[in-house]
């Protein structure tokens, strides 16, 4: 439901109990990215993927656009199965565009401008006028006017131009969604500013949805509408922006929140490296560094035994606040 008491609309993009692992090394156990993750993308929606390195959001992000196949569950978009064969994929991928960190990486240094945003256009066989679509997605970028760009080269824009192209190239395309995978991290503060807003802008205009991968909750609060926290492979608190980022339930995005400059209090510091993802430990995965468990609190809740014994239940994808955590559940049961 929405606040007005509406029913929500359907997901655009859902990961349905969704399992990545990758081989071990030398025959040991697999490595566990992605260890059980709901998830909903409605139209029009942008939804932050946070936490920190390692955590598995690049792998989630990659598994919904299906450039990496699920181990188990499933992707599904606009109400149909995401199917795997060459054909399905290049048709949903007109659909469903990925925007990478780093411009400079993405875009080929001998081509032109005009060349970087025509070459989806080129794969995918438009059949309308190609200079028309490269302008106008240029111009949808930010960049006019568009046929001054054609012929330069990326050393030859700035940073935030350049990432303005790659994003030119994703909407050439005419998308639905966008997955950005820490789109504005390589960028000076002012270009940062610039590129968020232009994501804003394009989900007013053009109704785009979009999945912003990020290590920063700061970036979070000023362009999702909903957030999704991820630890060691699952999502451990989802709900709409303001709700997790003013009220955080989890100890793990307590901490998060608690370093950025604005926050009160003095910054929770986590002990220790997130554990290997080929040993996720029993019972919470959060356990070896919640300062909740260290400090007592859980002990005091009654629930420290369940946080070394019992994991905490998946959350679902839906829109409302939800947390993964024994000691956050006590703390509001009657």
């Amino acid at each position: 439901m929405t606040d007005d008491g509406t029913p929500s609309p359907p997901p655009l993009l859902s990961a349905r109990d969704l399992h990545v692992a990758f081989p071990g090394r030398r025959g040991g156990p697999p490595l566990r990215a992605v260890d059980g993750v709901h998830l909903d993308i409605r139209p029009g929606e942008i939804v932050a993927l946070v936490g920190e390195s390692g955590c598995g959001k690049t792998t989630l992000a990659r598994a919904l656009l299906g450039l990496v196949r699920p181990t188990r569950g499933q992707v599904v978009f606009a109400g149909r199965p995401l199917e795997y064969g060459s054909r399905a994929l290049k048709t949903y991928r007109r659909r469903a565009q990925l925007v990478l960190q780093d411009p400079s990486g993405s875009l080929n240094p001998r081509h032109t401008v005009y060349e970087a945003v025509a070459e989806g256009l080129r794969i995918h066989r438009h059949g309308g006028d190609e200079r028309e679509a490269v302008a106008r997605a240029l111009s949808r970028a930010g960049l006019r006017p568009p046929e001054r760009f054609f012929l330069r080269h990326p050393h030859e824009l700035s940073g935030g131009q350049r990432q303005r192209v790659v994003i030119a190239g994703a909407l050439a395309l005419d998308p639905e969604l966008l997955v950005a995978d820490e789109p504005v991290a390589s960028l000076d503060a002012s270009a940062r500013g610039e590129i968020l807003a232009l994501l804003l802008r394009l989900r007013t205009e053009l109704g785009l949805a979009a999945l912003v991968v990020t290590h920063d909750l700061g970036l979070a609060w000023n362009i999702a509408d909903r957030v999704a926290v991820m630890y060691l492979g699952r999502v451990v608190e989802t709900g709409p922006v303001e709700d997790v980022l003013t009220a955080p339930r989890h100890p793990y995005t307590q901490a998060l929140l608690s370093v950025l400059p604005e926050a009160p209090g003095a910054p929770v510091v986590l002990t220790g490296e997130p554990p290997d993802p080929t040993h996720i430990p029993s019972g919470c995965r959060f356990q070896a560094r919640c300062p909740v468990l260290a400090g007592g609190e859980a002990a005091r809740a009654g629930v420290a035994d369940r946080c070394r014994t019992e994991e905490p239940a998946v959350l679902e994808g839906g829109g409302r606040a939800q947390v993964a955590c024994h000691w956050a559940g006590a703390r509001v049961a009657p």
